[in-house]
């Protein structure tokens, strides 16, 4: 199997490691959770007392990569993430010192800083990004959504091994 990494190359995923990644946010802003999970592994989700939807969603992948060590697919149902990754937008905010295409600052910036130097410092080949449509009946996207939401309501972290959720 393969898919583009952030570079838009093709590239093998077959001994990478897939994770699932969600935000979620009541109100936006409001009340925010990310979560992540690994399928046959692990999960973490956590939380921010008021925050949007989109800082979520980068929060979510920025935790997951911080876990995860070698090839990793980051699966995700957020176009803004994906789409950062895939059709090379952070390779123009760098050139126009984190100004977007409008000439504006890049919203974010203290998440995507991080999660890009993240990417880059693995090697652009080590990471790749996997959107997936929300709410369409994949059960990884499902968990991650339910834990994301679960500690936007619940103001809580959690982690562990997924076979320790009760579903």
């Amino acid at each position: 199997m393969s898919t583009s990494n952030s570079t838009g190359k093709q590239v093998s995923t077959s001994r990478a490691v897939s994770v699932y990644t969600d935000g979620a946010c009541i109100g936006n802003p409001g009340p925010g959770g990310w979560a992540w999970a690994a399928p046959q592994g692990m999960f973490a989700s956590g939380f921010e007392e008021m925050t949007t939807n989109q800082r979520m969603e980068v929060r979510a992948v920025l935790e997951a990569l911080s876990t995860h060590d070698g090839r990793v697919v980051i699966v995700s149902d957020s176009a803004y993430v994906v789409n950062c990754f895939r059709q090379r937008w952070w390779i123009g905010w760098k050139a126009r010192g984190w100004r977007n295409a409008k000439g504006q600052p890049v919203a974010n910036q203290d998440l995507w800083r991080p999660l890009i130097e993240l990417v880059e410092a693995r090697g652009l080949d080590q990471v790749v990004f996997r959107w997936v449509k929300g709410h369409s009946g994949d059960p990884m996207n499902e968990l991650v959504d339910k834990l994301a939401t679960e500690a936007a309501l619940e103001q809580r972290c959690r982690k562990g091994l997924l076979q320790e959720i009760a579903t």
